[in-house]
């Protein structure tokens, strides 16, 4: 089990995000996420949002650098990817 962490390319209120997720289980990244002080509503479903500084903790932590591509076939293969909510 692993918990991956793509890079922050993602642009919000002028700071930049990523996505943290779990190649496994959603409790493994709930885990992980408290863990390191990532707040609950920056859970999106089947990710966390993170920013920038919070990745740097993550990957000190543990988490595995992968690309965003990874990420989401990693989310794919675990059965953990939901769709994508309309807006």
């Amino acid at each position: 089990m692993a918990i991956l962490v793509d890079s922050a390319n993602w642009a919000w209120r002028d700071r930049w995000f990523c996505h943290l997720v779990s190649d496994q289980d959603l409790y493994e990244l709930h885990s992980f996420a408290r863990w390191i002080g990532v707040p609950q509503r920056a859970f999106g479903g089947d990710h966390y949002d993170v920013h920038e500084s919070m990745r740097m903790i993550a990957v000190e932590e543990g988490a595995l650098e992968v690309s965003s591509r990874q990420l989401v076939q990693a989310l794919y293969a675990a059965g953990l990817r939901r769709p994508r909510r309309d807006t």
